[in-house]
C-alpha cells in the first residue's frame, strides 16, 4: 500500500480584488456635467474679475505718477504729509469713538464696521451681539447732483424706530442705483423690512423688507447696515429715539 505523505505547507488561494481603474477625464466629464460647467463659469468670472482689478489698479497708479509729476518736491512733501496726517486722525477718531463706546453708561448699539456685528452694550457689558452686513461704497446720484456714501464711523443719534406697517420715504436715488422706474409715492410701509432704525442724518439699520427695491439679499443699501430681522425684532423695546450708536 502506497503511503501518501501529508503536505505541510499549503499556499492558500490569492483574494481576488476587483481591478481598479483609474477613470478617464472623458468619463467624468460625461458623469458630472453640471459641476464642470458651475466650476468653469466660476474660474471665468474670477479672471474677469482679477483682470479687471488689475486694470483699475494701473488707471490709479498711472494717474497717481502724472498728479505726483506735476508737482514740485515740496508740494510732493505737503501732500504726503496731508495725506499721513489725515489718515492718523480717522485712526485716531476710531478709537476714541471705540473707547468711548466701552465706557457709556447708557444702553447704547455699538458697530466696528469692518468686523460685521453690532453689538447691544451697557457701561462695557455685551448685551447682545448680532451679525451686520455693511452697506458698500458707491456714488449714487444722477451728475451733476451726486453723492458718495460710504459706511458710517463716529457717532449717531437713534432719530425713530420703524415697525412693518410704518412707511418710509425710499430715496429716489435708490430707485437709480437700482436701476427702477421711480414711482408716484416713494412712501412705501415695510420699505426698510419688519423691523428698522432711523438715525439722524439719514443713515439706517433695517432688516430684508418683502416689498419695495430693498427687497433683494444680494443689495445692501450703500451708507446703511443690514441685520436681521429677528434681532432687531428682540431690541426693538430695549430702542429710543436719542439713543446713541457708535459706528468705529
Amino acid at each position: 500500500m502506497e503511503q501518501q505523505t501529508p503536505e505541510l505547507f499549503t499556499t492558500p488561494p490569492r483574494p481576488q480584488f476587483p481591478e481598479r481603474r483609474r477613470p478617464h477625464w472623458r468619463e467624468f466629464r460625461r458623469a458630472y456635467p453640471g459641476i464642470l460647467t458651475t466650476m468653469g463659469f466660476a474660474l471665468v468670472v474670477l479672471i474677469a474679475l482679477d483682470v479687471w482689478l488689475v486694470r483699475k489698479r494701473g488707471r490709479y497708479v498711472d494717474e497717481d505718477a502724472r498728479l505726483r509729476e506735476s508737482m514740485s518736491a515740496l508740494q510732493r512733501q505737503q501732500a504726503d504729509a496731508i495725506l499721513s496726517n489725515e489718515q492718523n486722525k480717522v485712526r485716531m477718531m476710531i478709537e476714541l469713538v471705540r473707547r468711548q463706546a466701552q465706557i457709556d453708561k447708557q444702553l447704547h448699539l455699538a458697530i466696528p464696521v469692518d468686523s460685521g456685528v453690532m453689538y447691544l452694550e451697557q457701561e462695557g457689558a455685551l448685551l447682545r451681539e448680532m451679525p451686520v452686513q455693511v452697506g458698500p461704497e458707491r456714488r449714487v446720484g444722477t451728475p451733476p447732483d451726486t453723492v458718495y456714501m460710504v459706511a458710517p464711523r463716529g457717532t449717531r443719534t437713534v432719530e425713530r424706530i420703524l415697525g412693518a406697517s410704518d412707511a418710509w420715504e425710499v430715496p429716489a436715488w435708490v430707485y437709480t442705483d437700482r436701476k427702477l422706474a421711480l414711482p408716484a409715492s416713494r412712501a412705501l410701509k415695510g420699505a426698510l423690512g419688519p423691523a428698522a432704525v432711523v438715525l439722524v442724518g439719514g443713515t439706517v439699520i433695517y432688516s430684508l423688507p418683502t416689498v419695495g427695491p430693498l427687497n433683494d439679499s444680494t443689495y445692501v443699501l450703500p451708507g446703511s447696515i443690514r441685520t436681521r430681522a429677528a434681532d432687531l425684532q428682540a431690541i426693538a423695546a430695549n430702542l429710543k429715539a436719542g439713543m446713541t450708536v457708535y459706528f468705529y
